[in-house]
């Protein structure tokens, strides 16, 4: 799908606060509110705006810590894959998980309350799958956090 000028427009408005009104998008895009409407449904449609969710205060909520976690695998066969993103997938402490280019096969971004409960996660982890190498850093202070795209 292709997108234009004012198409940018209307995802960045999205984008920075998609809790706006259709009115309110039109007047910042300069446009009126049934074509907005019609470009959000097109581009919905066209898988380039996915599910719309809301940004929680993790810290208010109780989840002090975040632990980027580096794994090396020496096993790299489809079952053991497969176990691995299953057992990722159904861990709502990771936040992110990359496979990676390089030394390093994966990156995980995992939120939790504290390095107890990380452990806990740790050693769940490790109970359900075989990993070479686990190194886990502590973020000591959030600089920036963004989903938004640079459009």
């Amino acid at each position: 799908m292709k997108i234009d000028v004012t198409d940018r427009k209307i995802l960045s408005e999205l984008q920075r606060d998609a809790s706006q009104s259709l009115d309110e998008i039109a007047k910042s895009v300069g446009s009126s509110k049934t074509p907005v409407w019609n470009r959000i449904r097109k581009m919905r449609e066209g898988g380039i705006i996915g599910a719309q969710t809301v940004v929680l205060d993790a810290e208010a909520l109780g989840f002090e810590a975040t632990f980027f976690v580096l794994i090396r695998t020496s096993e790299h066969e489809a079952d053991w894959q497969q176990r691995f993103l299953t057992a990722l997938r159904e861990r709502p402490e990771v936040q992110e998980a990359h496979r990676l280019a390089g030394d390093i096969d994966y990156i995980l971004k995992v939120r939790v309350a504290n390095a107890r409960a990380y452990d806990a996660f740790y050693q769940a982890l490790i109970s359900e799958v075989k990993v070479h190498n686990v190194t886990a850093l502590l973020s000591m202070e959030e600089i920036k956090a963004t989903t938004a795209l640079p459009l």
